[in-house]
């Protein structure tokens, strides 16, 4: 398939921006991901133990009542970021498989960076009780002084994080 171009960034952040807006005006809240991992650990927790599952503070409360958390938005969100994300590598003609990473690591150490960087990311999510764009972005569209200040750090520590790592990159 040829090769097309990737979108303008200024008219992906528009988009985006209006994605946020017709999510709020046709749901009532904003745009989120970080709560499909813990809708999925608190399924997998209840089929394996769910007495313990039930009296757990944070995962009881998702599966009390027979409630089934694989119901929830948030999860129809990630499934349809997903597929769209296919579906735009598809038709741009970049869908393939690859490890993407510093040009002086090689796979190995480029899978481990994401996966530590994963696992600080979703750390940071729970803690802050949101992620990048159900804190930062959904947080910010509403003015939200958590928002703002999350934004704030994040770009702080993606700062540090580049002037780190940054001769893995030359």
């Amino acid at each position: 398939m040829k090769q097309r171009p990737i979108w303008n960034a200024h008219v992906a952040g528009a988009a985006l921006g209006l994605a946020l807006l017709l999510t709020f005006v046709l749901t009532g809240h904003g745009l989120g991901a970080s709560g499909t991992p813990t809708t999925i650990a608190a399924v997998a927790s209840n089929a394996v133990a769910p007495a313990t599952t039930q009296a757990n503070g944070y995962l009881g409360a998702m599966v009390q009542d027979g409630n089934n958390p694989l119901n929830s938005w948030i999860n129809w969100e990630v499934l349809g970021v997903l597929f769209g994300a296919l579906l735009a590598a598809w038709w741009s003609g970049q869908m393939r498989l690859r490890v993407e990473g510093p040009p002086k690591a090689r796979t190995p150490g480029r899978l481990a960076l994401a996966l530590a960087g994963g696992i600080l990311s979703g750390f940071g999510a729970r803690v802050s009780a949101g992620c990048t764009s159900g804190l930062g972005l959904s947080g910010s569209a509403t003015l939200a002084t958590a928002g703002f200040v999350f934004l704030i750090g994040f770009f702080g520590a993606g700062l540090a994080t580049g002037l780190l790592t940054r001769r893995m990159w030359k």
